[in-house]
């Protein structure tokens, strides 16, 4: 008797296989910020200065000097994400067997935390780019006067300090960065949160510029790869370099003091914490991300540019 399986499609056990998620670089440029929670709309960073002047000792009766007080503005954007999915869609998948409990009432997903951690991966790419690329007004921020470092930390801003460059390349990565170091204000140079920022794509630029010039100070252990951000010290050991996903597809380099940079937002936890129901009317898994997010630089002039695109 002969054998005959050519009614068969091929078995594919696609219960078996495992499931891998998508997760991208997520991005952290705020944990080298400085962070003002409790912002609902705007509020201000109140800034203080003193000019110090100084005379000859003998018997002054001028009073010289100044004690200067102003503000620059934090407005939060809200930010929003919010969707729902038709578990019952999945019953003709594999994913109704791997996925869900026995019987038409679907209410639990079994990938329910896959889910929620691609949620909080997503949302926390999509918060780094607003921190470097938002511009006032624009997408889906209409009516939010909030602009991103990029738009902030530029030649246009009264202060910063623009350096000429060209798109960065490996051969003299070294060259072009020391520019911008060398053009960091005498007033800051000692500070230790001097923080260069670029592209995670110029990072590994700079870090070829490094290795194939045979840099005594160079050592691959020293590259801190954390969800997104890319860090090591430069030559000079109180600056770090910083390649973050908030400035992909950029060619923007800036470097100033980080805790000079201030993020505005209601609440941190709102970055990682998000509700997750399942909606008994629609029948769907529904989840909501809210947040709001906004930022500003303290003083613009200790910042130095080179303001790219």
């Amino acid at each position: 008797m002969a054998l005959d399986v050519s009614a068969l499609n091929d078995f594919n056990n696609e219960v078996a296989g495992e499931l891998i998620t998508k997760m991208v670089y997520g991005g952290s440029t705020m944990e080298y910020v400085t962070i003002k929670e409790g912002v609902k709309f705007q509020e201000p960073i109140n800034l203080m200065e003193v000019d110090l002047v100084l005379q000859n000792g003998t018997c002054i009766s001028t009073a010289s000097g100044s004690l200067d007080f102003s503000q620059r503005n934090i407005t939060v954007c809200p930010r929003t994400s919010f969707d729902g999915i038709c578990l019952k869609d999945m019953d003709r998948t594999y994913l109704g067997i791997a996925a869900l409990e026995p019987g038409s009432y679907n209410e639990t997903f079994a990938l329910a935390t896959n889910y929620s951690e691609l949620l909080v991966n997503q949302m926390q790419k999509a918060n780094d780019l607003f921190l470097w690329t938002a511009v006032s007004g624009s997408g889906i921020h209409t009516g939010c006067a909030s602009d991103g470092l990029i738009q902030i930390i530029s030649g246009s801003t009264t202060g910063v300090v623009p350096v000429a460059s060209t798109a960065l390349v490996a051969s003299t990565a070294l060259a072009q960065l020391d520019l911008l170091v060398t053009a960091i204000p005498d007033g800051v140079t000692d500070r230790d949160d001097l923080t260069m920022f670029m592209s995670v794509s110029n990072f590994r630029k700079f870090v070829t510029g490094i290795r194939t010039s045979n840099s005594y100070y160079f050592d691959p252990n020293s590259i801190s790869n954390r969800g997104g951000i890319m860090e090591m010290v430069y030559p000079f050991q109180n600056v770090k370099v910083v390649g973050t996903t908030g400035l992909v597809g950029s060619e923007r380099i800036v470097v100033g003091p980080a805790k000079q940079i201030v993020a505005g937002t209601d609440l941190m936890s709102d970055f990682s914490e998000f509700q997750m129901w399942y909606d008994i009317n629609t029948d769907q898994l529904r989840h909501r991300i809210a947040t709001k997010l906004g930022v500003n630089v303290a003083y613009p002039e200790f910042w130095v540019s080179n303001d790219l695109a």
